[in-house]
């Protein structure tokens, strides 16, 4: 296998994989899709204490996944790749089509 292709792997894993390894944190992805948010709004959108939020912020700021904006007091976050949405997207339609293929098997196994 390339060498190449293993380093990039494992950048892979270590930055974007664990990134969003918490669905707290895809959630919160989601919700920047829709356009900048304050942690406040975010905590009252996915009904989640603000420090919780604010501390899977700062795994997806470290990650490079999401941008802050100091305006005045208040930081304003947003997503600094949108395609990272897409690939939450593409991974979804996988698990759909695993997921249909096993209810089709179980069905033809009753």
């Amino acid at each position: 296998m390339d060498a190449k292709l293993k380093a990039e792997v494992n950048l892979l894993h270590a930055n974007l994989c664990q990134a969003i390894a918490d669905p707290k944190r895809i959630l919160i992805l989601y919700a920047l899709s829709e356009g900048p948010k304050h942690v406040t709004e975010l905590a009252e959108m996915l009904e989640m204490p603000q420090s919780t939020v604010s501390r899977h912020l700062k795994v997806l700021r470290d990650r490079s996944l999401v941008d802050p904006v100091r305006t005045g007091a208040n930081v304003q976050y947003s997503l600094a790749d949108a395609r990272v949405v897409e690939a939450l997207d593409l991974m979804r339609a996988v698990l759909v089509s695993a997921l249909a293929q096993q209810a089709h098997l179980a069905q033809s196994l009753a």
